[in-house]
């Protein structure tokens, strides 16, 4: 009975008979604990046969009882109840010093789990600051992207403009070409009807002389 007060309150005396109780049950002591309530069981049974015989000895007399009778229906129905009693108290304790270490084990599994709990919500929540800056970053390349898509467009008009301007200076070109070409023709008669008329005065004056 005490043990079992001891059980209902959570005190330091508590832990000390739980450890007492662990080291009980641990190697051999488990074996040694049944067999002593096994034995205490046997017990309990042969004095409650020796009041049954009694009871129906004293019935087969005609209700007529001894005083030594008396006696020994009295010590023996204390035994039996004090034995019953005790295997009570024992199987009671032996499960409530299972429910408050299966309760400490799950308590113990619980703390665990919301330390875990705690970890991955702060894991969780440090992800989620990772990914907004990892947005924003992505959002300020995306802006970046689109300024150089941007530049790009201006660049293509302005080389197509160029490519454009290209080309009409190439068929100026190409006409000047063919301007200096008809030019250095003409000037090339010209010398050589220069160069003929020259030869004709030169053949007029050296007639004249002689």
């Amino acid at each position: 009975m005490a043990l079992i007060v001891i059980f209902v309150f959570k005190t330091p005396l508590r832990k000390l008979v739980i450890m007492g109780l662990d080291r009980v049950k641990r190697g051999s002591g488990p074996i040694v604990v049944k067999t002593v309530a096994g034995t205490v069981f046997v017990v309990m049974v042969s004095t409650i046969y020796s009041v049954a015989s009694i009871h129906t000895r004293w019935v087969d007399e005609g209700g007529d009882i001894t005083p030594t009778d008396q006696i020994l229906l009295a010590q023996h129905l204390l035994e039996a109840s004090l034995m019953g009693f005790s295997l009570f108290l024992a199987f009671m304790i032996d499960k409530l010093h299972h429910y408050i270490r299966e309760l400490g084990m799950r308590r113990k599994t619980m703390e665990a789990m919301k330390k875990q709990n705690r970890a991955f919500e702060d894991g969780k929540s440090g992800a989620s600051e990772e990914i907004k800056t990892l947005e924003g970053e992505a959002s300020a390349l995306r802006g970046k992207i689109r300024q150089l898509e941007s530049e790009l467009e201006e660049k293509a008009k302005e080389a197509s403009s160029a490519e454009a301007n290209a080309g009409a200076l190439k068929k100026q070109s190409e006409g000047f070409l063919l301007e200096y070409d008809r030019l250095l023709e003409e000037n090339q008669n010209l010398r050589s009807q220069l160069q003929s008329l020259d030869h004709t005065l030169s053949r007029s004056d050296s007639k004249k002389v002689s």
